[in-house]
């Protein structure tokens, strides 16, 4: 028997429709001081009292959505480090097509600092994990993984904002070449 409790339906949908409106705004007017809980709640089409009884404020919402996008990421990211039948390249270029897929949500978190900040946290762990799962006997370098992580987050950062023109696959052998041999 299960021990998750199956969540109202109704829940999940008010807070989908939340979230939705908070993209919608923000892509309308990318200054995150600009949302009110009145204004999602509007856009929404749902209520201030139906918003309180999700979140406490306008940053927890934000912090919520951010951290589910995070959460997302986090699963493709570690369903591809133990896809055994990818290369490298491949699993770079799947987690770039993720990406891409959701880069109207990204677009609009990459405004955030803290989305940012996380992403490089995660990113760095991810990268300190591959290197502890090679046979390699790599240094503790950590100024090399800060390094990789800062460019590896650049990289993904100016794909999307500059309306990603080029392929997942032309970015990912890109990075690929770059970080080839270490």
């Amino acid at each position: 028997m299960s021990t998750h409790k199956k969540e109202d339906p109704r829940t999940v949908r008010s807070r989908e429709m939340f979230k939705n409106a908070v993209f919608s705004l923000l892509s309308e007017n990318p200054s995150i001081s600009s949302l009110t809980v009145q204004k999602v709640a509007t856009k929404a089409g749902l209520n201030r009292t139906t918003f309180y009884l999700h979140y406490q404020d306008i940053q927890d919402l934000l912090d919520q959505i951010t951290n589910e996008i995070l959460n997302e990421l986090s699963n493709k990211i570690v369903d591809l480090i133990h896809a055994r039948d990818l290369s490298e390249k491949q699993k770079l270029t799947q987690l770039l097509d993720y990406l891409y897929i959701h880069r109207n949500y990204l677009f609009i978190l990459f405004k955030m600092n803290q989305f940012e900040e996380q992403l490089f946290l995660f990113i760095k762990q991810l990268i300190e994990t591959r290197r502890e799962n090679t046979k390699k006997d790599l240094p503790d370098d950590y100024v090399a993984v800060d390094i990789k992580t800062a460019s590896l987050v650049g990289i993904i950062m100016w794909w999307i904002r500059n309306g990603l023109h080029f392929s997942s696959d032309y970015i990912a052998n890109q990075i690929y070449f770059m970080y080839k041999g270490n």
